[in-house]
């Protein structure tokens, strides 16, 4: 069996989206003849942790190399959960962290986890090297030292590096330094791989010495085990369940779906109170506020956050399902990794979204209902649509053909064989 050297931050027992692409990678590594070895926060702050991941990372039986305390949220708390702080007050301290840690905030971190690396590259041997970002602080910092190692390294983008949606630059010179440090990763590394289209239509674009086949697609998707897990809700009534699943942040607010909600509740009160709107994840108090602000506390249901199984199980006892994705600066390339769990689930999607990476997707999706994010008036009339729908049992079937490319064991044995190709073009 071939061995994996990966690094990753963000794993289990954490929770949210950026632990998952990475844990149902290496889960199935050993399907397909590679054994993982995982380096990865040990005592450290977090804002979700997750039960349902934690006992499923143990049957796996994957070892586990957790290095702690050297990063900012470490010196917070030890493994508790944090409280998701307002969302202004989140970007005061992404900009403070963005402007003192280059590339990120788990510079400190990425310092040691790369030691440890050091040490077992030196003691023990390994196929490839895997590392995931963000952070990508450890890209960064192996990339000085892959010389040293005639080993294959394959990094993941989960989301943009260079330029993304999420980075903020205080001077010229941070921009600068990103993009030297960016370039010297992409330079160092022997395959790129990234969640989506558009994040390697731009890393392309921007550096030109890559070619199309340096960068390849993975994307994000679903475990089939998990529905297979999922216990479905039974309805204590009628009414129709629209639910939306994760966490919002400042480019995927709420507010223009509750405003269009409140219209309907105004303008065709028998048909909101035939609905429920679920929400299953992180609801920040200025959401809660303005469901009170528009007095739609009768018509919502905040399930809080809930562990992965939980979560699917919501999914699984909607009837529908919605996402959104704001229309902002470098925002096409966000991709919300949710969406492949709602269409692994077969459910119809309400996608308020942008040009971009996530309408991609959901256009390719037959039970979609597309609108504008900020368009108040179009989500009103896609939720009518969708409510006839619903009503006159008529929502599109999806095919289940176009689903098995998101099944997380295909997307694991595509990324091994890439692997495999390394090692093969090594020992020519």
């Amino acid at each position: 069996m071939f061995k994996v050297l990966v690094i990753a931050y963000y794993f289990p027992p954490m929770g949210l989206s950026g632990v998952q692409r990475t844990f149902k990678f290496v889960k199935y590594f050993k399907n397909n003849n590679w054994e993982p070895t995982v380096i990865t926060s040990g005592n450290t702050g977090y804002f979700a942790y997750d039960e349902y991941l934690s006992k499923e990372l143990i049957e796996t039986g994957i070892r586990v190399i957790r290095i702690g305390r050297k990063d900012t949220n470490s010196h917070l708390s030890k493994y508790e959960t944090k409280k998701l702080p307002r969302e202004i007050i989140r970007k005061i301290f992404n900009k403070i962290g963005q402007t003192f840690f280059l590339p990120d905030n788990k510079v400190f971190w990425s310092k040691k986890a790369i030691s440890k690396a050091e040490e077992m590259l030196n003691n023990e041997k390994f196929d490839a090297i895997y590392l995931t970002g963000p952070p990508f602080s450890t890209m960064h910092i192996f990339s000085r030292i892959k010389k040293n190692y005639r080993i294959p390294l394959i990094i993941d983008y989960r989301n943009l590096w260079y330029e993304s949606y999420f980075t903020f630059y205080p001077t010229p010179i941070h921009k600068i330094l990103h993009k030297k440090m960016e370039y010297n990763v992409l330079k160092a590394a022997d395959r790129i791989i990234v969640s989506n289209r558009k994040i390697k239509e731009k890393i392309i674009n921007q550096y030109q010495f890559l070619t199309f086949n340096d960068v390849v697609i993975i994307t994000n998707g679903y475990d089939p085990v998990d529905f297979e897990n999922a216990k479905v809700i039974p309805k204590h009534n009628n009414r129709m369940i629209l639910t939306y699943s994760g966490i919002f942040m400042v480019y995927n607010s709420p507010k223009y779906f509750l405003k269009a909600f409140k219209q309907i509740s105004v303008e065709h009160p028998e048909i909101a109170k035939d609905i429920e709107l679920h929400f299953v994840g992180f609801l920040r108090n200025e959401n809660i506020r303005l469901i009170k602000k528009l007095n739609l506390q009768e018509f919502v249901v905040n399930h809080g956050y809930v562990d992965h199984n939980v979560s699917v199980s919501k999914i699984m006892s909607s009837d529908v399902v919605w996402m959104m994705v704001g229309d902002r600066r470098n925002i096409d390339a966000v991709l919300p990794g949710k969406i492949y769990e709602y269409m692994g689930a077969k459910k119809p999607i309400i996608a308020c979204v942008p040009e971009g990476a996530a309408k991609i997707v959901v256009q390719e999706y037959p039970a979609s209902y597309i609108c504008k994010p900020d368009d108040i008036a179009e989500i009103k009339k896609i939720i009518l649509k969708v409510y006839s729908h619903y009503k006159s049992s008529n929502f599109p079937i999806p095919d289940d053909e176009n689903l098995i490319k998101f099944k997380r064991d295909y997307l694991a044995e595509k990324l091994t064989k890439e692997f495999q190709f390394l090692i093969k073009a090594d020992v020519r």
